[in-house]
């Protein structure tokens, strides 16, 4: 009989946990088309019209900086305002070293998309303009640090193929609608199973034996152990699937300002760890390279700007300025 109420009781939670993770994942994922169509449009309007390969010698001295040959400046830029794929596709065009493929790939990694993800990240608790800069300042470091072991990656490279822009812009607008729906479809789907899961788990009363689980990783790389679940639910699935769930839980009141904003710096550097690395390594990139650059990175972002922020009330205090 106890068996049974239990049971019961169990159904009874999950069958509100669904309807409750339904809601807030169709509202998530309202919020988050707002932001992707719109600046989506606007980038495919700059692939489309061969910008993004004009703006290859802005970047040509950072290029020469960062030990690279100039053509890696393309694949850079086409990831940091498109994705991961278009640098990808990019790259595959252009024969580069492993070394370089590596370099390359570690920038991208950590600074891709940061139009679309830095919006998203905005409106969920963090500056686009900081975050932004936190992003490009990290891949910079990380990619100079890691070229310390990569020998000499700065050898020019030969036999160019030619990268076709300015297709018919009909032509432009259908592939851009097809890739979209195929993205929303993909968005929403992982966005509902993420609130409908994070809902079951608040419901059972789970959620605190996970925290209890997390918090030694949480301390390592210097986030509250409230963040937990969102930082696992970026790094695992990316910036466009969590940062709908942490704005959700901002909105809630989850997490103070300062917990959010050590949370985006984190995951702004080091998310999508699962599908991401896994394309580079079909480049033969050593998959080393991929996950544990980064992640260093991003706890030691969070850790400096956690000193920063010490040292800054620190000054207050002793100045008798206003906290």
């Amino acid at each position: 009989m106890l068996a049974a109420n239990s049971t019961s009781g169990y159904l009874v939670k999950l069958k509100g946990a669904f309807i409750s993770g339904m809601k807030k994942g169709w509202g998530s994922f309202l919020w988050i088309c707002k932001v992707i169509i719109p600046v989506s449009f606007l980038v495919m309007l700059l692939q489309w019209s061969g910008w993004l390969y004009h703006a290859e010698v802005v970047l040509k001295p950072l290029m020469g900086w960062l030990g690279l040959p100039s053509e890696a400046a393309l694949p850079i830029i086409s990831g940091m305002v498109i994705n991961v794929y278009a640098a990808i596709a990019t790259m595959t065009v252009l024969p580069f070293s492993i070394g370089q493929m590596t370099l390359i790939a570690v920038f991208v990694l950590i600074a891709h998309n940061l139009i679309m993800e830095g919006l998203i990240q905005h409106r969920s608790g963090i500056n686009a303009a900081k975050v932004t800069l936190v992003r490009l300042a990290a891949a910079i470091v990380t990619v100079l640090i890691v070229s310390q072991f990569l020998g000499d990656t700065s050898g020019n490279i030969s036999g160019v193929a030619g990268l076709t822009t300015g297709a018919p812009i009909l032509e432009a607008l259908r592939q851009w609608a097809l890739d979209m729906l195929i993205l929303l479809a993909k968005i929403f789907g992982i966005i509902m199973a993420i609130m409908i899961a994070l809902e079951s788990l608040m419901w059972l009363g789970w959620t605190d034996r996970l925290f209890n689980v997390s918090r030694p990783l949480m301390k390592i790389i210097g986030l509250s152990d409230r963040a937990a679940m969102l930082w696992v639910t970026a790094v695992v699935f990316g910036l466009m699937y969590g940062g709908a769930v942490i704005q959700e839980r901002a909105r809630q009141g989850d997490l103070t300002k300062a917990e959010l904003e050590h949370l985006h710096i984190s995951i702004g550097i080091n998310h999508s760890m699962v599908e991401d690395p896994a394309l580079f390594m079909a480049l033969g990139i050593n998959g080393l390279w991929l996950w544990v650059p980064k992640l260093v990175m991003a706890a030691v972002a969070v850790h400096v700007f956690r000193v920063a922020e010490y040292l800054g009330r620190s000054l207050r205090r002793r100045g008798g300025m206003p906290r």
